[in-house]
């Protein structure tokens, strides 16, 4: 989830354990420790690409590793707010219970998302993901933001309750709405006379209503977006071919570095890897794009046949801006309102 979420939601936690003396620095603590294991993002390297893929949602947002990132927060955030801790005379394990409940949200509500999440690290590389809400979704956090607001300034312990009430329900919609959008993609490619290899839906940005549907049948991916509100509406999509590097890039060397970062990126991308239809040297994830029946990579690699060995991929965003960015907002709210 985006920053602000994750701070709110650590909140939320720090609110259900905190005494009423100490809700507000209680809630500091839940909002900084609720964010921090994004830290992860500083790994990175101006040679190589690809490493903050590997790293980001890695050992920091490891289920083993919350006792510690707490612990971390802690110590940091007892110094950070020294002046504060000592006018509230909290003690080291109060501290580090806020800290704990905050950094404990972090992982699982990323793990609810469809980038993946490495909660079993170090026993598994797997990457979590149970799509159930989009990276930034206002219907979750505002409501949440204002039963925080109120826990925290009237100390009540009856907001936090509703509030934390209100994410696990949201969640759980999203859940409910995650296995409709399923069958219906599923149902969908009976229909085509299809037989999906994989198949898998993601909310759209910002909803619980549109989700985007990714199916791979005969080498091809079929992309295509559903509504499932009180009515089911289908806006077929498009269908583009999944990656073969031997049938698209048959001068890529096997032990080449850009070959090695192919594998990285598939792994990062549960292997929905494709070309982007501008860019025959650009291998995207098919999962992701502002609109859900459209293939435009988000983000993507660029392959370069003259590369030398040794050299690495080029890593590429394709994120609409400004008159762009508008107009396919547009065509959005229109999916979320059921218009053609």
């Amino acid at each position: 989830m985006d920053p602000l979420t994750q701070g709110i939601v650590g909140v939320s936690a720090s609110q259900l354990v905190t005494r009423r003396a100490e809700a507000g620095l209680a809630a500091a603590l839940g909002f900084l420790s609720g964010m921090a294991a994004d830290l992860d993002v500083l790994i990175s390297s101006t040679t190589d690409p690809l490493l903050f893929l590997e790293y980001h949602r890695h050992f920091t947002h490891a289920l083993v590793f919350i006792p510690v990132g707490a612990l971390i927060c802690a110590i940091g955030l007892r110094f950070l707010l020294s002046r504060f801790v000592r006018r509230a005379q909290l003690s080291w394990a109060r501290t580090y219970l806020y800290c704990f409940a905050g950094y404990a949200t972090h992982a699982v509500l990323d793990a609810c998302t469809t980038y993946g999440t490495q909660l079993f690290w170090p026993f598994s590389d797997a990457r979590v993901a149970w799509n159930t809400v989009s990276v930034i979704d206002p219907l979750f956090t505002v409501p949440l933001l204002i039963f925080m607001c109120v826990a925290v300034l009237r100390r009540s312990r009856v907001a936090a309750v509703i509030g934390a009430t209100y994410a696990v329900a949201y969640l759980g919609a999203g859940l409910l709405q995650e296995q409709r959008a399923t069958l219906v993609a599923a149902s969908l490619a009976e229909q085509r006379g299809h037989q999906p290899t994989q198949l898998g839906v993601k909310p759209s940005f910002a909803n619980l209503l549109v989700w985007k549907s990714v199916y791979l049948h005969d080498g091809q991916y079929y992309i295509d977006a559903v509504r499932v509100g009180f009515n089911v509406k289908v806006y077929p999509g498009v269908a583009t071919a999944k990656v073969v590097l031997d049938q698209h890039f048959p001068w890529l060397l096997k032990d080449s570095q850009q070959a090695r970062d192919v594998e990285r990126f598939a792994w990062f991308s549960n292997d929905h890897l494709g070309i982007d239809p501008a860019n025959s040297a650009r291998i995207i994830d098919v999962r992701y794009s502002l609109i859900p029946n459209q293939v435009t990579g988000m983000w993507g690699i660029v392959l370069d046949p003259s590369a030398a060995n040794n050299q690495h991929v080029t890593w590429t965003t394709n994120r609409p801006k400004g008159d762009e960015a508008r107009v396919k907002g547009r065509e959005l709210w229109q999916m979320i309102r059921g218009q053609d």
